[in-house]
């Protein structure tokens, strides 16, 4: 591999097929778990045993398993392969969707709503992405597949209100698991093997890193607002389509058209102030102001949710606030985690957004039938203020860069010393320079950093 520091080339036919194959299997997955979001509340009054509080933890009960699961199955694809796990993982998750649509009670769906979850594949197909794109594509083909996952929540929302009313609920759990099987086809005829499997830091959660990834404050506070983003998310939609339906009167058949107007609205909105937080170095005030936006939004649906016009205008401004945090958090994450622990901050985050949602419908339910549909949108307003108060208190981020660097055989004094040497290179603020991987991990400013020292010193060690 060339171990120049920068690379002009883009990446190959061969990495961008992969890039683009694997967001298509995990965007298909979470297509599959969305399209119940809107819908579900709607329909499980007609299941035996059915109450609001079960209701809830159908919807988020998924959020569980895959929150203890997928760590653990990252980890067992280091040592059996990355492949046998997402396929074991997508076969599991068909199968819960094949539960789902065939249960006639609650607790078959929530049965199969676990199963789902517990396919969790999430870590091994960003270890396979690893495996299979060269360092200097890695960051760009974990956003071809971070952007998917945004796309399917989006078509979700829109698409499952309409196949609703097509195939009902139960044929929407149906068309999941074919898309799972599907997902199968793809991994094993589209998706390269990969030649060498093996543990990769910036993308894989390592064993030895979770002690001081957990005692990391500012990680922590990051993991809270995952947490919380998606315990509001989850929560919300367990009402909104009662209210939509019940307060305002709206036929089940025109709830997408809600959805469809205002996704087109507010994606457009996060833009600005993306750039904002990056090229003008505003993160962490554009950040409080986002979080700011969702509490105000479910203050919003609070106050006025019997009508479409109030309810849509709810939700706009809370979707306006979401796509932006959605894009915001992640590279909080990566500007905060240290530069050898990017995949474990990352698996604990992901870990973190799961569990959010579980939380989010189990509670959501139990305060829907015990004190009516208001009173979810003031815990998720509650839920927003905490997290503000988390999210004043963080640190502001440092613009930075990671680079990831080959750097050859070493041993440990080795590695130490070559680390010091690259953080007197003037640009780099943190090296760590793993011996047994033969990789260094650095943050750089890149405008500062002297491209032309690195890359001789990197050289003189080779």
């Amino acid at each position: 591999m060339d171990n120049a520091v920068s690379v002009d080339q883009g990446m190959t036919r061969a990495e961008a097929r992969t890039a683009s194959s694997l967001a298509g299997i995990y965007a298909l997955r979470m297509l599959g778990l969305f399209m119940i979001l809107p819908v579900f509340a709607l329909y499980s009054g007609q299941l035996e045993g059915s109450t609001p509080a079960l209701t809830g933890l159908a919807i988020g009960i998924y959020g569980m398993t895959q929150a203890f699961l997928q760590i653990p199955f990252g980890l067992v694809s280091d040592r059996i392969g990355r492949k046998p796990v997402i396929i074991f993982g997508l076969l599991v998750f068909a199968l819960g969707s094949v539960m789902a649509a065939g249960a006639d009670n609650i607790w078959g769906v929530i049965a199969g709503r676990a199963m789902q979850g517990a396919g969790a594949i999430a870590a091994a197909v960003m270890a396979l992405t690893a495996d299979l794109v060269r360092e200097e594509h890695r960051v760009k083909a974990m956003a071809i597949i971070g952007m998917s996952i945004g796309a399917s929540f989006a078509v979700a929302m829109v698409l499952g209100p309409l196949l609703n009313g097509l195939i009902g609920v139960p044929g929407i759990f149906w068309l999941t698991a074919v898309l799972a099987v599907a997902g199968v086809a793809v991994v094993v005829l589209l998706v390269p093997n990969p030649v060498v499997s093996r543990v990769r830091r910036d993308a894989e959660a390592v064993p030895s890193q979770f002690a001081g990834v957990l005692r990391n404050g500012q990680l922590l506070r990051l993991n809270a607002g995952i947490f919380t983003l998606h315990l509001i998310l989850t929560a919300s939609f367990l009402v909104l389509p009662l209210a939509l339906r019940d307060l305002a009167g709206l036929d089940v058949g025109k709830h997408w058209e809600v959805y469809l107007t205002v996704l087109l609205l507010s994606l457009p909105m996060a833009i600005p102030f993306i750039i904002q937080a990056e090229k003008h170095q505003r993160m962490k005030s554009i950040f409080i102001a986002a979080v700011t936006v969702v509490m105000a939004a479910e203050v919003l649906l609070f106050e006025f949710h019997s009508q479409v016009l109030t309810i849509g205008f709810g939700l706009f401004v809370f979707y306006s606030a979401f796509n932006l945090l959605e894009a915001l958090l992640p590279s909080l994450i990566a500007k905060m985690a240290p530069p050898d622990s990017k995949g474990t901050a990352m698996g604990f985050y992901s870990s973190s957004q799961f569990f959010g949602a579980f939380v989010g419908g189990t509670v959501g339910g139990w305060l829907h039938g015990q004190f009516g549909l208001s009173s979810v949108f003031l815990f998720c307003a509650a839920a927003a203020l905490v997290w503000l108060v988390l999210a004043a208190g963080m640190e502001s981020p440092r613009y930075l860069n990671t680079r990831m660097l080959r750097v050859g055989g070493l041993d440990a004094s080795a590695a130490q010393q070559l680390a010091q040497r690259m953080i007197a290179v003037q640009g780099v603020a943190e090296a760590v320079v793993i011996a047994e991987d033969g990789v260094a991990y650095l943050k750089v400013d890149p405008g500062l950093l002297d491209e032309d020292e690195l890359t001789a010193l990197v050289a003189q060690n080779n």
